[in-house]
């Protein structure tokens, strides 16, 4: 819930987890040794449409709220288009495979391969520096096309200055005007001596792509890339465009009522996220983009490698795409998530495979990446095996309990609650652990599991994670023994009253209130609000989250509140 990073929109989602502060249960799965691959026949798309279902069946994807588009294709032939739940909760109307979603942040390799299309054409130069484009803008000189397009800038994203993703995300505005709502920010880091995933960055390089081509940037895609492909399926919404077949977006969740995803005008995510599609035409830009129509093999590679501070970086970015892996194939990658929307676009060239998935809800209810995950396994032939679960006594759960450390900054607590061993890392959410015998376990919801490792001594020394079914794992070392769990206080009346109120800092933006039933909340924009209890007249803790919040000690109304998450700390000031 109190992730800096989550909901800030335009942003990567589901095959990322940059985010420091995200509830990170750590997907995959592997078994101790390294995946060996099938020898047997690929399925066919009817066996590939049954398990798609079936996934949706799992995930209990209803049909009266918002709901999922899905597409999975082997190059040219279509193995599965379908959808579930409502594209309209208030006229009733249901979700079909043929409708238009807005795509977030999967709008930047549409961004990214027109500004290699123009390097194609000698236009432009991936070592030219900002400033022989946009000349007025601080620092230009000093940034490269290629740190825009990789995330190595160090300019500030425009989504994380402190309130921008209220009323001002609203507003009508031209790229000059965007790009001013930024640019004198301080960089966060010196161009090229770090990464961080910016949503500016892409709106420079629409910038970019408008000065050197004289056109919108969206014209610009349109032209040179999209309609000499006959892909007329994505498109730039603008502000008042009437698009057939465009579903509406979703928060909330059916436990506390869906609402309409909130307003932004759609000049604002640029080419950071603007645009809209429905499941065909990404699989189309697919086959263009990764058959070689679009851009040059030279610019594919670079696109398709990372490179500099990106090599390391969470998403091991190249330029508007991850490089990921799935049962051992290579696999590019790029999520998104706007205001009511979540979507994700899987390549896998080995296969020429492609899976989309496209979601009118940016709330919670769904496991969207184990969704697209376990589908894109099954299309190749490479299933994930189905968590077998025995039988494992108290004691053998309890002996596993402690604190399992990967180095200084990231630990993970196993700890039996309600009879079931759960693993927490840091800054995240509890994960029910499925016992498999032989001191392995398989993370509920999830294709993740660990294997407790012992000692001389027969006990626990430390456990190996594996994240997606290959290789050796991670290896983490037990570094302490179970912490006590804390207890919680009562506060009174006057102890609650000088901590509620609204507190903001460059990170992250937070919502202290009274619940119906007088509990403490704790709200971050755009998320579920997640109750909070007491440990100290000035500490509350975040249920089911390892979080706290550590509030100033003035004598009347707190004025700071510090967030403890995982490794990070953030202080906000009351607004």
């Amino acid at each position: 819930m109190l992730s800096a990073s989550s909901k800030i929109k335009f942003r990567a989602a589901p095959g990322a987890s940059a985010a420091v502060l995200a509830a990170i249960a750590g997907l995959g799965f592997a078994l101790c040794v390294p995946h060996q691959a099938l020898a047997g026949p690929l399925p066919a798309a009817a066996e590939v449409a049954a398990y798609a279902e079936r996934l949706m069946d799992e995930q209990k994807l209803g049909r009266e709220g918002p709901g999922v588009a899905l597409l999975v294709a082997r190059g040219d032939q279509l193995l599965y288009k379908g959808a579930r739940g409502m594209a309209s909760i208030e006229l009733g109307v249901p979700l079909s495979a043929e409708q238009s979603f807005r795509i977030g942040s999967v709008t930047k390799q549409f961004g990214a391969a027109a500004l290699l299309k123009l390097v194609d054409e000698g236009r432009a130069k991936l070592e030219d520096p900002l400033s022989k484009y946009l000349p007025s803008y601080p620092g230009g000189d000093k940034i490269t096309l290629a740190q825009l397009l990789n995330h190595s800038s160090g300019i500030k994203s425009y989504t994380g200055i402190p309130g921008y993703m209220h009323n001002p995300i609203r507003r009508e505005l031209s790229t000059e005007q965007l790009v001013a709502e930024f640019k004198d920010q301080p960089f966060d880091f010196a161009p090229g001596q770090s990464w961080a995933y910016n949503n500016s960055g892409y709106v420079l390089v629409g910038a970019v792509v408008e000065a050197i081509s004289g056109k919108p940037w969206h014209q610009y895609i349109d032209e040179a890339l999209l309609r000499p492909q006959r892909i007329s399926s994505v498109r730039y919404p603008g502000e008042n465009a009437l698009i057939k077949g465009m579903v509406q977006g979703y928060s909330g969740d059916a436990a506390s009522g869906y609402t309409v995803a909130g307003l932004l005008s759609m000049t604002q995510p640029h080419a950071a996220g603007a645009l809209v599609s429905d499941l065909e035409g990404l699989w189309r830009w697919n086959q263009a983009l990764h058959g070689g129509k679009l851009i040059s093999a030279e610019s594919y590679k670079r696109m398709t490698t990372p490179e500099g501070t990106a090599i390391k970086s969470p998403m091991r970015y190249g330029f508007g795409l991850g490089v990921d892996s799935l049962r051992g194939q290579a696999m590019l990658q790029h999520g998104g998530g706007i205001h009511g929307f979540v979507s994700t676009l899987n390549y896998l060239p080995s296969s020429k495979t492609t899976v989309v998935a496209l979601r009118n809800s940016d709330g919670p209810g769904l496991a969207m990446d184990l969704l697209v995950r376990k589908l894109g396994a099954f299309a190749i032939g490479e299933a994930y095996p189905e968590p077998k679960p025995v039988q494992v006594s108290a004691a053998e759960l309890s002996a596993a309990e402690g604190v399992y450390s990967l180095d200084a900054k990231t630990s993970r607590t196993l700890r039996v609650q309600g009879g079931v061993l759960t693993s927490t890392r840091s800054g995240g959410r509890p994960i029910n652990l499925i016992p498999l015998g032989q001191d392995q376990f398989a993370f509920e919801n999830s294709v993740a599991r660990l294997k407790i490792e012992r000692g001389a001594d027969g006990k626990a020394s430390g456990l190996r994670f594996f994240n997606d079914g290959d290789g050796a794992g991670e290896a983490w070392a037990r570094s302490a023994d179970l912490p006590a769990a804390q207890a919680s206080v009562s506060l009174t009346p006057e102890q609650q009253q000088a901590l509620l109120g609204d507190y903001a800092s460059s990170q992250l933006q937070v919502k202290i209130f009274l619940g119906p039933q007088g509990q403490l909340m704790g709200q971050v924009p755009g998320q579920s609000a997640m109750e909070l209890k007491a440990s100290g007249p000035r500490i509350l803790m975040v249920q089911g989250v390892d979080a706290k919040l550590e509030f100033s000690a003035e004598a009347a109304a707190a004025q700071e509140v510090t967030l403890l998450q995982g490794p990070a700390r953030i202080t906000m000031k009351r607004r």
